[in-house]
């Protein structure tokens, strides 16, 4: 009975575990949401830096002028016991090609839940290319699921990657743990209503933030010139 009961333990644990790891898409403030949010930008531009400094993500380095956004995720965690789950908040800006400058930032969650045996942790830091103009629309909604709503695929990697691969969103993750890799097929990316207030100063949605440039946070400068340079 005593294994019984620290096995369903096991468990519950960590079904509530995953539950609050994706709970954090809700638009709830929180008192520490100001302080947050420059430190996730900060944490994207380093994120991003550590990309292009990778050889191993050459594909990403040459198609990145071909995308019309980016998401940018510092850090998404995945832990699983039976049942697995992945979450984390990072940031998204697109591309005006007309002019080359890269938009403020808008806060996003990506969160997902899967079942299945799974033992085994990961931390991973991910960059996801929004392609079409499709990739784009579906995050000025509130949640667009990948794979679902819009076509999803991992991107290439190894020194002189050529594969040519076409969706919506391609995906590349910098990861350790125990799982072989983070794919966030049927994952879902949503606003995070209260990260964009936090940071703005004020409610604003995605498209006053990226489509007409209603809001402005010089804390993003440096993570804007580095896409810039880096799209080139």
């Amino acid at each position: 009975m005593g294994r019984k009961t620290s096995k369903i333990r096991v468990l519950v644990l960590t079904v509530m575990a995953v539950s609050a790891l994706l709970a954090t898409g809700t638009s709830r403030a929180s008192a520490d949401d100001k302080a947050e949010t420059q430190g996730i930008v900060d944490k994207a531009r380093i994120t991003f830096d550590a990309f292009m400094g990778d050889k191993n993500y050459s594909w990403l380095h040459e198609n990145l002028k071909n995308a019309k956004g980016i998401l940018i995720y510092p850090q998404i965690l995945k832990a699983g016991f039976i049942l697995g789950g992945s979450g984390g908040t990072g940031v998204f800006l697109a591309n005006d090609p007309k002019v080359g400058v890269w938009s403020q930032p808008a806060f996003y969650t990506v969160g997902s839940v899967s079942f299945g045996f799974q033992i085994g942790g990961e931390a991973a830091e991910t960059v996801i290319l929004a392609m079409t103009q499709k990739a784009v629309d579906s995050l000025y909604a509130s949640s667009v699921k990948l794979g679902a709503d819009a076509s999803f695929a991992l991107g290439p990697v190894g020194a002189g990657a050529k594969a040519n691969v076409t969706a919506d969103f391609i995906a590349f993750s910098i990861s350790k743990g125990a799982y072989a890799g983070l794919n966030l097929e049927g994952a879902v990316v949503a606003v995070r209503d209260s990260l964009n207030k936090a940071y703005y100063g004020r409610e604003v949605t995605p498209v006053e933030i990226i489509v007409l440039n209603k809001v402005n946070n010089k804390g993003s400068e440096q993570l804007r010139s580095a896409l810039q340079k880096a799209a080139k």
